[in-house]
Parts: structure tokens; C-alpha cells; sequence
């Protein structure tokens, strides 16, 4: 599909959902719009809102925070699937041996073990890094595993036929074959690095833009708990997007899905 019809599409859906969400809070089309606004605000007091927080400067504190946690989380929870990951697939033995602990642990309630953190690790940022790593971690983790495991066998036999070894095989075979699973992997867990961060904030936390929208919640501020939500969701989008240039650029050998039938 063209990129600009694509960008075209992507913003229809966009201005649509505001439209929509405009006439639901101020015209009687879709019900009593005090009743709706009350509860979903409308969106020129949620933009009202997200531009007093950025004129004023009060958002970039929080911003930074939840930026810094949600980068930490990444960073360290891809590092360690990754690496736990390629160690597992490669040591069946060790994968076998601690199989059903990783699913138990993947199993436990995230929402259960932030006050544990928060308990452990006191309410700086260091408790919401922790509960972000646990929830990027696993997904990492699955994904690498199975695209080490994945690998086309006949590819492996042939390596192996012209004497690569070990480390040769796990830069020139393993690593490209797993790559496409890392980065699906990432796409997904850059969302709950950021919601482990402002789960924590929202649990306790005295900046943050979990904090942010706790704080617009408990003063039944509703444009401000939207506000947020906004801020939240444009935060993630700009982050997945520097994921996805970096994709292109270490995948550029890789063609796109279809890319043959053009």
C-alpha cells in the first residue's frame, strides 16, 4: 500500500473517533451530552488540558520520569530475555530443567507484586523499573526462544559443513534467523514497559504520569485522566516508531513480506 494513502487512513480513523467523540458530548444525537461529557469529558477540555500541561511546563517532569522508568525496563527486560533466551534454546538440558518455573513465574499477577517491589525497592523509581522488567522479560524471552529453536535446520547442517563455529553460527545463523522474532518481541514490549511504569506510579509515586492521572482521578478531574491517557499513548507511539527505524535498518537484507509479488 502507498505510505501516504496508508498515513491518509491512519489519520481518517483518527479525526473520525474525535468527530464522533465531539458530537457524543455536545449534541443530543447520541444521548444527553452533560451525562456523556461527565463521564468521557470532550476533547477540546482534553486538549485545553494536554496544552496547559506543556505550556505551563508541569508535564515534562512527569514525562522524563515515566521516559527514564520505561527505558530502564526496556532496556534491562529485552537484555535479559534475550540473553536467557538464546541460552535456553541452545541448552536444552537447562531449558527442560527450569521450564515449568519460567511459566510459573510468567504466570503470576504483575498488579500483585507491584506493592512487593514497592516494599523491596521503596517508591523511587527503582520499584516501577522492576515491575516493567517482569512484564518485557518474558515476552522477549518467548520470542527469542522460539526463534533459536526455529532455525531452518538444512541452513544449520550446511554451516556446520563448512566448519563455522560455534560463535560463527550464533552471529551468522542463529542471530539473523531470530532477529524478526526479537523485534516483534520488542514492538510489543516497549507498551508494557511503559505500563509497568505507570501501573507503579499509579499504585505510589509522587511524580509520574501515573501519578499524573491518579492525581486528575482522585480530583474527578475527568479531562485530565484523558489528558493523560493522550500523553501516555503519543509517548508510546514515538518510542515503537524509533523501534521500528532501527528494524528497517538492521533488517534491511530481510525483504518485506510480499515484497517478491510487487
Amino acid at each position: 500500500m502507498n505510505r501516504a494513502l496508508l498515513v491518509a487512513l491512519q489519520l481518517g480513523v483518527a479525526v473520525v473517533t474525535v468527530a464522533l467523540w465531539q458530537v457524543a458530548t455536545t449534541t443530543t444525537l447520541l444521548g444527553n451530552p452533560d451525562r456523556i461529557s461527565f463521564f468521557f469529558s470532550t476533547p477540546a477540555d482534553v486538549f485545553r488540558q494536554i496544552v496547559d500541561w506543556f505550556s505551563t511546563g508541569t508535564i515534562w517532569k512527569h514525562l522524563g520520569i515515566t521516559l527514564l522508568e520505561s527505558v530502564l525496563a526496556f532496556v534491562i527486560g529485552s537484555a535479559a530475555g534475550l540473553v536467557i533466551g538464546f541460552w535456553f534454546a541452545r541448552r536444552p538440558m537447562v531449558a527442560a530443567v527450569f521450564d515449568p518455573y519460567v511459566k510459573a513465574a510468567n504466570a503470576l499477577p504483575r498488579i500483585v507484586l507491584a506493592p512487593i517491589f514497592a516494599l523491596w525497592l521503596g517508591l523511587g523509581i527503582w520499584s516501577k523499573v522492576a515491575l516493567g522488567v517482569t512484564l518485557v522479560f518474558f515476552i522477549v524471552f518467548f520470542n527469542v526462544y522460539q526463534g533459536v529453536r526455529n532455525v531452518n535446520p538444512t541452513v544449520l547442517a550446511n554451516a556446520r559443513m563448512l566448519g563455522m563455529t560455534e560463535r560463527q553460527l550464533l552471529r551468522h545463523v542463529y542471530l539473523p534467523s531470530a532477529l524478526n522474532w526479537v523485534f516483534s518481541s520488542l514492538h510489543s514490549s516497549i507498551g508494557f514497559a511503559v505500563v509497568g511504569a505507570v501501573v507503579g506510579e499509579y499504585l505510589g509515586a509522587s511524580a509520574g504520569l501515573g501519578y499524573l492521572i491518579s492525581q486528575a482521578e482522585g480530583m474527578f478531574d475527568i479531562a485530565g485522566v484523558f489528558a493523560g491517557m493522550v500523553v501516555l499513548s503519543a509517548f508510546v507511539l514515538i518510542v515503537d516508531g524509533l523501534v521500528t527505524m532501527i528494524e528497517r535498518r538492521l533488517l534491511a537484507w530481510n525483504p518485506e513480506p510480499g515484497a517478491e509479488h510487487r
